[in-house]
């Protein structure tokens, strides 16, 4: 089954939906920002969204410096933003709010 994108009125209901996510609008993305204490803070909060993302099979780009963790959804699939994007940052607000 194919995967469709979000249109512009899912997309705009979405992004008023996760107010600390940033949309990237050449990628047709969201990308957040975590900072955490430490390292080991960082790296338990990623192990943990690994769990969820490959339970969810939707994984993020993400990268790792230190304390910080910068996460950008999209799905490739579609080549955009879809509703997979969305619960998975929704699950990723979850851990940390």
């Amino acid at each position: 089954m194919a995967i469709e994108g979000l249109n512009d009125t899912e997309r705009a209901d979405a992004l008023d939906a996760l107010p600390d996510w940033d949309y990237d609008e050449g990628r047709d993305a969201i990308a957040r920002r975590f900072v955490f204490a430490d390292f080991p803070e960082a790296f338990g909060f990623m192990a943990r969204v690994a769990l969820i993302a490959e339970r969810m099979d939707h994984h993020p780009e993400w990268s790792n410096v230190w304390n910080r963790v910068d996460i950008l959804l999209t799905t490739h699939d579609c080549g955009g933003l879809s509703t997979r994007d969305i619960a998975l940052a929704e699950a990723i607000d979850a851990l940390v709010d």
